[in-house]
């Protein structure tokens, strides 16, 4: 059983690895024992973050900017100077914009599909000669896209760069799974309100409230998001692909 859910000695890279949700994701994987590379476009606190972590187990840092595509490409051959293959990719990196409707202008949709979307395809295209190398029909090699709730439910606050943005990614992920397979599974988390930098202002005005409209009458803790990503990129993952897993205490079974 133990075997079922180890990724001990796979190679990893967690965009936005830093912070929030790919920091969550990222540190589960070094204790779980893989060798974790993290990516982000602030250099200086991925190098810290990555030698936090590297406390505990390995962590390399590659900063990037994967809201352009030659920035995707440079991480995909900087990461290939340095490993064969690729276990696990999760692409993670994302921003949000929120705006009321009579001022959400062009920058509000450029900056937020740039990254969410055109980096998940860019990074994923670029990666695809390692992930291919470490995956076969019985071992695949994993993906996993983060994306939202807000892009199965329509959100409360007008963000509509992003909810379009997350409901694209969860699309891109059925549509990549299917050009991936046998040898690259491909799956998405939609994470409800967790603790993190894109969710600070939200939860400090409305926390308890969030809290309480939650069936399981919480905020998403690290470890289950870890526990999620683990269990994606172990065995007991295998034959999945082209899901989208609510990570959530079950707020997209309640609608509104």
């Amino acid at each position: 059983m133990t075997d079922l859910f180890s990724i001990e000695g796979k190679v990893a890279l967690v965009t936005g690895g830093s912070r929030g949700i790919g920091l969550m994701i990222a540190s589960g994987f070094v204790d779980a024992g893989a060798k974790v590379y993290i990516s982000s476009r602030k250099a200086q606190v991925c190098d810290e973050m990555a030698a936090e972590l590297s406390k505990r187990g390995e962590c390399i840092s590659l900063p990037a900017d994967l809201s352009t595509e030659d920035g995707c490409r440079g991480l995909a051959a900087e990461l290939a100077t340095r490993e064969a293959r690729l276990d696990i990719l999760v692409n993670n990196a994302g921003a949000t914009w929120g705006a009321p409707l009579e001022t959400f202008d062009e920058a509000a949709w450029e900056r937020v599909l740039a990254l969410n979307v055109k980096g998940v395809f860019h990074t994923t295209k670029f990666l695809l000669p390692l992930l291919e190398a470490a995956g076969t029909a019985e071992r695949p090699a994993r993906v996993i896209n983060i994306g939202s709730i807000d892009g199965l439910r329509t959100p409360a606050m007008e963000t509509y760069s992003y909810s379009a943005s997350k409901a694209a990614v969860h699309m891109l992920t059925r549509h990549l799974a299917k050009r991936l397979a046998p040898a690259v599974t491909v799956n998405a988390i939609a994470p409800g309100p967790f603790e993190s930098k894109m969710m600070a202002s939200t939860l400090e005005a409305f926390g308890e409230q969030i809290a309480q409209s939650t069936p399981l009458r919480r905020i998403g803790r690290p470890d289950d998001m870890a526990g999620t990503a683990i269990f994606l990129s172990s065995r007991a993952g295998a034959y999945l692909t082209g899901a989208v897993i609510p990570v959530d205490g079950g707020i997209s079974t309640v609608g509104g």
